[in-house]
């Protein structure tokens, strides 16, 4: 079974795989330069203290993003390649 939820809804440690980004515009080409595209896995590594930013890991590298754009990007759990 897989679930869809935000990027910003995943817990540290979570792993899932981007499932859409919803952003559209200069943010929508941004996200997708830095190499969240459909299909990447991506994981959870922690979370400032107040929550924001999210830092997760993808492509072999760490991305830290605001939860604002955390919330444009919907992600798959249960569906990891």
């Amino acid at each position: 079974m897989t679930t869809e939820i935000t990027l910003r809804q995943l817990k540290p440690g979570q792993r899932a795989v981007v499932k859409k980004v919803g952003a559209g515009g200069e943010l929508g080409r941004r996200l997708r330069e830095m190499g969240l595209l459909p299909g990447t896995e991506i994981q959870v590594i922690g979370r400032a203290p107040l929550k924001d930013p999210v830092e997760i890991k993808l492509r072999g590298y760490n991305l830290a993003l605001r939860n604002n754009e955390a919330d444009f990007i919907i992600v798959e759990i249960g569906a990891l390649l």
